[in-house]
């Protein structure tokens, strides 16, 4: 039987609905971490549900480095001002341009690689892997095109404050808390060298 201290527990640390919260502990059995795990697992299915939903509101949050020579806007968009306006979803676009300081990224996602990208960075680590024995040189040059890419595309990047998730991930746990599709619409890094 699960309580509603454990419920609470889980909602605290997650922000997901009550009922999703109990849901995944009588799922797990009433283990904390196996419930948060198929929470996790659940945001994705319905992310996917939500994908064809329109977008009809959202954020522009902007984030400036200590000293003011780096910043970043972030287009966080969402279906409704009600979760627009809210103060979670606002951190969330803050730590999204925080992100894209961070790390600057080139591209939103994978579908915005051209394939003139894919072939010049192919060219330049054929070189590298040339001394490498025949049968392993395709598996080694695909594990290296997909860690450098994943560096250069945003929603494939480590999330800045837990290595742990994707920023693709964090949009996906987004969506299932909040209960709209959400989706990060633009953005831009400005940097004075």
């Amino acid at each position: 039987m699960v309580t509603t201290e454990q419920i609470k527990k889980l909602r605290d640390k997650t922000g997901i609905s009550i009922m999703q919260c109990k849901k995944a502990l009588e799922e797990a059995a009433g283990d904390l971490e196996k419930a948060v795990i198929i929470l996790s697992k659940q945001s994705g299915k319905i992310a996917e549900k939500k994908s064809s939903r329109t977008l009809g509101a959202g954020i522009v949050q902007a984030y400036i480095h200590a000293g003011g020579s780096t910043g970043a806007l972030v287009e966080l968009l969402c279906e409704t001002d009600f979760v627009a306006k809210n103060e979670e979803f606002k951190n969330l676009a803050y730590d999204l341009a925080m992100q894209v300081v961070a790390t600057d990224p080139e591209f939103l996602k994978k579908e915005e690689l051209k394939n003139e990208d894919k072939e010049k960075a192919r060219e330049v680590f054929a070189k590298e892997i040339a001394d490498k024995p025949n049968d392993l040189k395709d598996k080694i040059l695909a594990g290296k095109l997909d860690a450098y890419f994943k560096e250069k595309i945003l929603l494939e990047q480590a999330f800045v404050k837990d290595q742990n998730r994707t920023v693709g991930s964090l949009i996906e746990s987004a969506t299932q808390k909040f209960g709209e599709r959400i989706e990060i619409g633009r953005f831009v890094r400005f940097s004075i060298d």
